[in-house]
């Protein structure tokens, strides 16, 4: 029994080294791990596919424009909470987009983004609303795990880093598109991740989703 017991303790830490979470983690208060780890299954890449990598547990962003869309069971999601550990590079840029849709090439024209840049030259950073509100101080630093927070819920949006509100931002009645090439606005659709340029290197893991009634 002591040698049991060891034993999980170490493929626990394991787990958490390698960013999987386990399937006791799974099912805690309705959370679902929406990334294996290990492979692109229940993801859909855009254009320059060749961008998106798996090391050692983390799904790595490193190459020429490319979207990566979750294209699982749990989809479309209208309310939902959704987190995962982002490690940036100096430099670097990407993104979380939600209540997308699947397109094979250019920016997603629908759903927001969630940034992803703590020191691109880009003045939206970490933690803001692309364009809607953005974030200039992120509460975050390169080559560190940080934790990202996203929750939809009707018209209201909440975004935490690291535990920090970074945005609460509530959706006008009949807001307009904010362009004619990119809707910014609220209705459902899926997560993707964003490679942004050949000089962003950025990785993902421990990705989990929870629908809200």
């Amino acid at each position: 029994m002591r040698s049991f017991l060891v034993s999980g303790v170490v493929l626990a830490v394991l787990a958490g080294i390698c960013g999987v979470t386990t399937s006791a983690d799974d099912k805690q208060d309705g959370w679902k791990t929406i990334w294996d780890g290990k492979t692109l299954d229940g993801w859909k890449a855009s254009e320059h596919k060749e961008a998106w990598t798996i090391e050692n547990g983390e799904l790595m962003c490193h190459g020429e424009r490319s979207h990566l869309f979750y294209v699982g069971d749990d989809k479309p999601l209208k309310n939902f909470e959704f987190e995962c550990e982002v490690k940036t590079t100096p430099g670097s840029n990407a993104g979380i987009y939600f209540h997308t849709k699947y397109q094979e090439t250019g920016w997603p024209k629908y759903g927001y983004e969630c940034q992803v840049n703590v020191s691109h030259s880009d003045p939206k950073k970490t933690g803001g609303l692309y364009g809607v509100m953005d974030v200039a101080d992120p509460p975050a630093k390169d080559n560190e795990w940080y934790r990202n927070y996203i929750k939809v819920e009707g018209r209201h949006v909440i975004i935490k880093i690291n535990d920090k509100v970074t945005v609460d931002y509530t959706e006008p009645e009949g807001k307009e598109p904010f362009s004619a090439d990119f809707e910014r606005r609220l209705g459902e659709g899926t997560i993707a991740f964003q490679a942004h340029d050949p000089q962003s290197k950025v990785s993902f893991r421990n990705i989990r989703l929870r629908r809200v009634p």
